[in-house]
């Protein structure tokens, strides 16, 4: 009767209305990261994940989107929703808590080919419009990187692909991973070779909920070594992608 009293209690602090609020991010193209809407479906490697999660705990899932992951922090924060996922940085740490990535990301540039550009080197320079997205790990990693110039926030990735199309930017800063997706979209456009920041996507909820985040990190230990995250990465088109690792 102790551990099921527990157990009940676990539960309420991760999901207090008795539903699994799950926070997505929707794009154009779908990412190891980015859900896109189908047909009035949700799809993607983190509703897989989330589903699978809400089923596990006997719980409907409610899914929350959002333009971006910093808007995604935001409602996670603020307890609006139970649990999400996102790239981790040092200023995310401080308001979420996170447990164990599912993926590994590289951050980079997708540059016009009226640009010219071929290598990180030459996106710094006093000539050339980066865009980013705004409030996360990305663009202010791609803003300390810069020296020379400030990457210009916009609002969801399609923002970011409208102003490389119409030739308001020269480079969208991004994950290599949602590259793949993005290029038909962009003719003539490439991928720079190396990155400018390297971190995990990771399951994340509300600070100080302890029970809950002991839950969701022995979940995802569980999923990756299942096979689970193996399965929604293949499903969403990266099976050449490796899961991180044990503990990552």
């Amino acid at each position: 009767m102790h551990l099921e009293m527990k157990a009940a209690d676990t539960l309420r602090e991760l999901a207090p209305t008795g539903r699994l609020r799950l926070g997505i991010v929707v794009a154009p193209a779908a990412s190891a990261f980015f859900v896109i809407l189908d047909n009035g479906t949700y799809r993607g490697v983190t509703v897989d994940i989330g589903r699978a999660l809400a089923a596990k705990l006997g719980l409907d899932v409610e899914i929350v989107r959002f333009p971006n992951s910093g808007a995604c922090t935001d409602a996670v924060e603020a307890g609006a929703i139970d649990v999400s996922f996102m790239p981790v940085d040092d200023e995310r740490r401080k308001r979420v808590a996170f447990g164990p990535a599912y993926y590994l990301i590289e951050s980079t540039y997708l540059v016009t080919a009226a640009s010219g550009i071929e290598s990180l080197s030459e996106v710094d320079r006093a000539s050339v419009r980066v865009v980013g997205i705004t409030n996360t790990t990305t663009i202010r990693s791609a803003g300390r990187s810069l020296m020379t110039i400030r990457p210009e926030p916009v609002e969801t990735v399609a923002e970011g692909v409208e102003r490389l199309l119409d030739g308001r930017a020269d480079a969208l800063a991004l994950s290599r991973d949602a590259f793949r997706s993005l290029l038909p979209q962009l003719p003539g456009s490439r991928v720079l070779d190396g990155g400018f920041q390297r971190t995990g996507i990771a399951i994340a909820t509300a600070k100080d909920r302890p029970a809950a985040l002991a839950l969701l990190t022995d979940f995802m230990e569980e999923a990756k070594a299942s096979g689970l995250v193996r399965k929604a990465l293949d499903a969403a088109g990266f099976a050449d992608e490796p899961v991180a690792p044990p503990g990552g």
